[in-house]
């Protein structure tokens, strides 16, 4: 009886039950075409915005996965640096967030060119950029040459989670990898985002950061899927509200006998989630595009667009005069005034409760 999944002769011809994840599957691919036909709506300004707050999401979020914590300022600076996109207060990025978003966008942006083992050597390099896993010196820019168990628990009890492809099969096992990967006739680029990911984490190939690499695969393959580098929704932010089932699923399924159903399943219900709450936030942002289209020539101080703006991006509580005044720093009868004009102007009402004071919301 095999132990792991790739002891299993052929192992990575996979199977899984159509029947299981068909509906899921073209669910998936509607959502994936209605967000890229409402986003075509947008400008060209709005679309910029979205794909750089997606893309910096996907790059704090995987990092997150691994228990790393970059700095969101930092990355949203270096994307938009890289991008060549014009973003009000960008800040200096240091080296690990620098290699992140560099991995990533070759990823996304390149995302037509064939994943070749160079390239990986390069995005491995690009994540480790001083030889070190924190403490650890490892091998970097190349394949392991060790064995490689993922284990927790403390010393003398440490529990084995799994243990990955033999070292002197690795080469061996990525060649095929990439041959399969690079070959545009196979399947869907949505399943194969899917079955990538989890090919790719079986063999572990690295001394670390390998699932950081599994998940700039999946966003390569998906940017392939959607035909364009913009990316509107993030699978990692969707991975790491999910990890506990995620890591569940890959321990799981990396002891079949080569059905993977469940792992596709799952996969499939996480891309679902990530879309779905993506459609969500763009409902917001055209909602924001429509209403500040419609007020374009009408006269507002910065102080009335600054609490409009909030009010917009979804206001936590009620609107009264005093948070008004205490928000847009100024006095209690300016803040009043600012209101009594927006009501006139039809863009502010009184909220219908009523009560002992007095609460506003847009029209």
């Amino acid at each position: 009886m095999a132990t792991y999944i790739y002891q299993n002769k052929n192992w990575t011809d996979f199977t899984w039950q159509d029947k299981v994840i068909n509906i899921l599957f073209g669910e998936v691919r509607h959502l994936q075409g209605k967000i890229t036909g409402q986003m075509s709506s947008l400008g060209f300004f709005l679309q910029e915005e979205a794909n750089l707050t997606t893309l910096t999401l996907d790059v704090v979020k995987s990092s997150e996965i691994e228990g790393e914590q970059l700095n969101y300022d930092q990355v949203r600076s270096s994307i938009a640096r890289r991008l060549g996109l014009e973003v009000a207060g960008l800040v200096p990025a240091n080296r690990n967030v620098e290699g992140v978003v560099e991995m990533m966008l070759d990823a996304t942006q390149n995302y037509k060119q064939p994943l070749s083992e160079d390239r990986l050597f390069g995005w491995h390099s690009a994540l480790f950029p001083a030889g070190r896993s924190g403490m650890y010196k490892i091998e970097v820019g190349r394949y392991r040459t060790g064995e490689m168990q993922v284990v927790s628990g403390a010393m003398g009890k440490e529990k084995i989670h799994f243990e990955a492809v033999p070292a002197q099969m690795v080469k061996e096992e990525m060649d095929k990898f990439l041959n399969w990967l690079n070959d545009d006739r196979v399947i869907d680029p949505v399943l194969k985002s899917a079955i990538a990911h989890f090919w790719f984490i079986i063999i572990h190939p690295f001394d670390d950061g390998n699932g950081r690499i599994a998940r700039a695969i999946s966003d390569l393959l998906l940017a392939r899927a959607d035909g364009s580098p913009k990316r509107y929704y993030s699978m990692s932010r969707q991975i790491l509200e999910e990890r506990n089932r995620y890591y569940e699923v890959l321990q799981k399924v990396q002891h079949s006998n080569g059905d993977i159903t469940e792992w596709l399943d799952w996969f499939l219900h996480c891309l679902k989630n990530a879309l779905e709450e993506t459609l969500i936030t763009l409902q917001k942002v055209v909602h924001k595009a429509e209403f500040w289209k419609r007020h374009e020539h009408t006269s507002l101080n910065e102080r009335q667009r600054l609490m409009l703006n909030k009010l917009l991006d979804g206001f936590e509580g009620k609107l009264k005069s005093s948070k008004w005044a205490k928000i847009a720093k100024c006095s209690a009868d300016t803040a009043l005034r600012d209101i009594k004009d927006l009501i006139d102007k039809g863009i502010l009402q009184q909220e219908q409760q009523g009560g002992r004071s007095t609460n506003y919301e847009l029209t």
